[in-house]
């Protein structure tokens, strides 16, 4: 349906939410459509970069359960951007619940490689604990307030009674596996400790089928192949928004004000705010004029933000197996099951749970992508590149049990000390619930206001019901506030008497 809309509307942040809206809109026929972004660059989370020769991801990583549901999917395929394998029927119809099955190496902290037939009840015990607490969002009565303690006593039960026939050594080491898991599960969900995600919300996420897949020439070629498709101008880079004055009650043209950090203000109807939920709880009191109302601003602050860090290493030769997709390293003094470091500072590196291999190793040579999240991960991008490095080849020496193996190039990313992200993604925290997420997305002013409707909109992934933390969840916000819109200029339209011919 092609309309012609003369409304005005800006678009706060350049990231894939904020692209899709601005795609939408202009689909749809409005004519004034701006994007105001605070950096140099388009695509927010999603970020390329390079290791010396290799295409490396600084940001979102994977498409997660790429299948026809999933819009990143569709338009990764339709742009031709991934590889045939990523496109096969059997592909799409794995169903992975968010765990891909991928081939494991397990290192321990005295240097061996570890026997995985040891590990795997561990393993397994802890995907079933981990299924059990997603079951209390639609079951409700959780037993705990957040999934750590919900993990650790259930996971104390069981491990007294399934392993009671085993030696001791044995099973202090599942234990540790399972505080390995724990810190696994930290970087999922952009967590500091698991004990800060909340356990009756940790069943709001929904995954899709399909076995994760990457980008062989980059995420950011799906920002490219978005952006191509708007206007050249409709991008204003380096513009950061210091205020958005709305519920302006004079009768003016415009109901929203935005106040620009270079002094401009800039008159619109109607403004999308698409900035992460990090930047939001830190400048949420001078970012809206008047504030947020007090229901909304008790959800900002209850969702959790977290950092979850990557940390790519290369090596001339592999000191993995060549069918290991995965690397886990286990510490054998960790059988308290838990998932943070008494000493940030001295120990951070404790935190990081292991890595993924880069494949095929034709395209990438021997690179790893370590994986650290939480207050030991924002600790560590404090560091110069020379003592990550240092602490990077100490660890894995001590794991290998070989003196001698030295990482050609280290490069980490930093996303907690990025001032307009200001940590990861999103996950539930401890009292959160489905509530919470409705109370992002409601736009300003609420219902039953008699102000101009729609003046300030919520998009970007924190504000997905059940997709948050993920490109494919702020890709579909976007389009849904673009939708708000759109209905709401179509029913203007359809209500509006005929004009006289006269």
């Amino acid at each position: 349906m092609a309309m012609s809309v003369n409304a005005k509307v800006v678009i706060v942040g350049c990231g894939i939410s904020g692209i899709a809206a601005a795609q939408r809109l202009v689909n749809a026929g409005f004519q004034h459509v701006q994007i105001l972004e605070a950096t140099a660059r388009s695509g927010g989370r999603v970020k390329t970069g390079t290791l010396g020769d290799n295409i490396i991801e600084i940001g979102a990583n994977w498409i997660h359960g790429p299948s026809e549901e999933n819009p990143v999917f569709c338009l990764a395929r339709q742009y031709g951007l991934l590889e045939p394998d990523a496109l096969t029927p059997e592909n799409q119809a794995m169903d992975v619940e968010g765990h891909p099955p991928w081939v494991p190496n397990f290192f321990s902290s005295s240097g061996r490689k570890l026997n995985a037939e040891d590990i795997y009840p561990a393993q397994e015990m802890f995907l079933e604990l981990m299924s059990e607490g997603s079951k209390f969002e639609s079951q409700g009565g959780e037993p705990w307030a957040c999934v750590g303690d919900f993990i650790r006593s259930e996971a104390e039960q069981q491990a007294a009674e399934k392993w009671k026939d085993i030696d001791a050594a044995t099973r202090c080491l599942r234990l540790c596996v399972i505080s390995n898991m724990l810190k696994v599960e930290c970087c999922v969900n952009g967590a500091h400790s698991m004990d800060e995600v909340g356990l009756g919300a940790y069943g709001l996420y929904k995954t899709l089928p399909g076995l994760d897949c990457t980008f062989p020439g980059g995420y950011e070629g799906l920002i490219k192949n978005l952006m191509s498709e708007l206007p050249s101008d409709l991008v204003t880079y380096n513009r950061p928004v210091r205020c958005v004055h709305w519920n302006n009650t004079e009768k003016e043209e415009n109901s929203v004000m935005i106040e620009c950090d270079d002094q401009k203000k800039i008159a619109t109807d109607h403004v999308i705010v698409t900035v992460p939920l990090g930047y939001l709880k830190k400048h949420h009191s001078t970012l809206f004029s008047p504030p947020l109302p007090l229901h909304k601003l008790h959800s900002v602050e209850r969702l959790g933000f977290g950092t979850s860090n990557k940390i790519y290493v290369e090596f001339d030769s592999p000191w993995w197996d060549a069918d290991c997709e995965v690397i886990y390293l286990v510490w054998e003094d960790e059988d308290g099951m838990l998932d943070q470091v008494p000493d940030v500072q001295r120990s951070w590196i404790k935190k990081l749970f292991g890595f993924t291999v880069l494949k095929p190793s034709e395209r990438y040579g021997h690179v790893l992508c370590g994986w650290i999240a939480g207050h030991e991960s924002e600790y560590m991008e404090t560091l110069s590149e020379q003592e990550v490095t240092h602490t990077m080849t100490q660890l894995i020496r001590r794991f290998t049990g070989n003196p001698t193996v030295t990482p050609r190039r280290v490069l980490r990313s930093q996303w907690f000390h990025d001032p307009w992200t200001c940590g990861s993604y999103s996950y539930p925290g401890k009292g959160c619930s489905a509530q919470d997420l409705e109370n992002m997305m409601e736009p300003l002013p609420t219902k039953g206001s008699l102000l101009q409707p729609l003046q300030v909109l919520f998009a970007g992934e924190a504000t997905h019901p059940c997709y948050y933390s993920t490109v494919h969840g702020a890709l579909l916000t976007g389009w849904r506030e673009a939708d708000r819109l759109i209905s709401h200029y179509s029913a203007i339209s359809t209500s509006e008497p005929p004009k006289s011919k006269l």
